[in-house]
Order: C-alpha cells, then sequence, then structure tokens
C-alpha cells in the first residue's frame, strides 16, 4: 500500500501545476454541452411525446456526465501512459525504486479516479442550477461515474504499455470511443437501435455507467436493477487491471 501511495503522489505533484488550466473547462464544457443538447435541441425533443420519462435536458444530462467521465479517463490513460514508458520514461525511475509494477499501476489508477471524481463533481453542481438534479440520490452518481472511467482506463493502461506507437490511440478513439459515445445511450434510448447494434451498446461498460447516473440523478430504478450494471462495469475494471499490471511488468523487464 505504501508503494502505491507513493506512486499516487508523483501524479498528485504533476497535477498541482497542472489544475488551474483544467479547472475552467471543467464547468464551461457541461454547461456548453447543456445548453447545446439539453435546451437547444431539447425544445425540439420535448415539443413532441418522446416516451423518455423525464424532460430531454434532465435525461440527457447523466448521460452527459457518464460520457465526461469516459473522456477524462481516457485523456489520462492513453497519450499521458505512453508516454511515461517512451518518451519521459518515468514509469522506468519508479521501477528503479521499491516500487513494483503493481504499486505503479495502481497509484496511477488512483489518479485517475481522482480527476474522473473532480469532473463528476463539477458535472453535479453544473447539473444542479439547470434543475436536472430530481433525487436525494444524485450523488451516488460519483459511484457510476468512476467505475465507468476505470472500466476504460485500466484496459487502457494495458494496451498503452504494449503498443509500439501512440497511433494507435487515434484508432482507438475513432473506431471505439466515439461511435461509443453516440450509441451506448445517452443521446437517446438503445432500445430504438437494430437488435446487433443494441447488443452491442449492452456490452459496452458506457451504457451500464449510463444507465446508473441516469438513476442516481433522476431517482429512477435502471434497467436490468443497479447489481448487474455494476458486476459488468467491476468485470470491466478487473480485467484491465490485471492486463495492465503483466503489460507494465513485462514492459519494465526490457
Amino acid at each position: 500500500m505504501t508503494g502505491t501511495i507513493a506512486a499516487l503522489e508523483y501524479h498528485l505533484a504533476y497535477y498541482r501545476r497542472l489544475w488551474r488550466s483544467s479547472a475552467l473547462s471543467s464547468f464551461a464544457q457541461p454547461a456548453m454541452f447543456l445548453v447545446a443538447m439539453g435546451i437547444t435541441v431539447g425544445g425540439y425533443v420535448d415539443a413532441r411525446p418522446s416516451g423518455l420519462g423525464a424532460p430531454y435536458l434532465d435525461w440527457i444530462g447523466p448521460g452527459l456526465l457518464a460520457s465526461t467521465a469516459l473522456q477524462v479517463a481516457m485523456n489520462d490513460a492513453s497519450w499521458p501512459v505512453f508516454s511515461m514508458f517512451h518518451w519521459i520514461r518515468s514509469y522506468h525511475a519508479m521501477r528503479a525504486t521499491p516500487l513494483t509494477a503493481g504499486d505503479i499501476v495502481r497509484g496511477h489508477l488512483l489518479y485517475v479516479c481522482l480527476r474522473v471524481g473532480l469532473a463528476t463533481a463539477a458535472f453535479l453542481l453544473v447539473l444542479l442550477p439547470f434543475g436536472a438534479l430530481h433525487s436525494w440520490w444524485a450523488p451516488a452518481a460519483f459511484g457510476p461515474a468512476i467505475l465507468t472511467g476505470l472500466a476504460f482506463a485500466a484496459p487502457t493502461f494495458a494496451l498503452a504499455a504494449k503498443v509500439p506507437s501512440d497511433g494507435y490511440f487515434a484508432v482507438l478513439f475513432r473506431l471505439v470511443v466515439v461511435p461509443m459515445s453516440l450509441f451506448a445511450g445517452v443521446f437517446f434510448p438503445v432500445e430504438g437501435l437494430p437488435p446487433v447494434v443494441r447488443g452491442l451498446a449492452y456490452v459496452s461498460p458506457l451504457w451500464h455507467g449510463v444507465e446508473l447516473c441516469r438513476a442516481a440523478t433522476l431517482g429512477t430504478a435502471p434497467a436490468w436493477g443497479v447489481w448487474p450494471h455494476v458486476a459488468v462495469l467491476l468485470a470491466f475494471v478487473g480485467a484491465g487491471y490485471l492486463l495492465a499490471v503483466r503489460g507494465f511488468a513485462r514492459r519494465l523487464e526490457d
């Protein structure tokens, strides 16, 4: 545990010099998304029966929250991790100390949790004046948001430890992250999708995170109940973590 905290301290010291540059965008981006999609587009959606069970702004808000958790986690788990192997070699410096590969992975993943948690807090604060929080369970959205971030960050850590070029991340974002953000229930219910695409949405961690965040802010029961969604997210986190530790150990032994 001491090694994990030591690895986390490195990232905290680094973030202490950078947090100001991201503080404004943490509030501005959610507000712009909600105005553009929730109010502007939402005005057209709410003008006719939608079957969403809530105004479009209230319905899309938690979806955007989960999607933001995904984006924050992926931004910290892709190029930054690759750079610490290939460009600045910080991981190699850590491994030259008593820190193990597991310590390094856990410390960095805890930092990702912090980044996602801060982004989630900012998004919830932005949702509040929009009147999009309808339940005292809204703070519970922290849990699924962080799990959603980790469900993507941990496997991406493993990928970053293995790939020889950072060009793979551009492919990952274009072929996985962007389509998933569009078709995982963030902007419209997945029930209207063709069966094959709907099946892909069901196995994506983002859809499970969206369902849990939406249930928390609206105070409704999620599809499939709570625990199946949590189980899927934990499965991605666990598998990704094991692959990441294995990949880090192999890379740092080279």
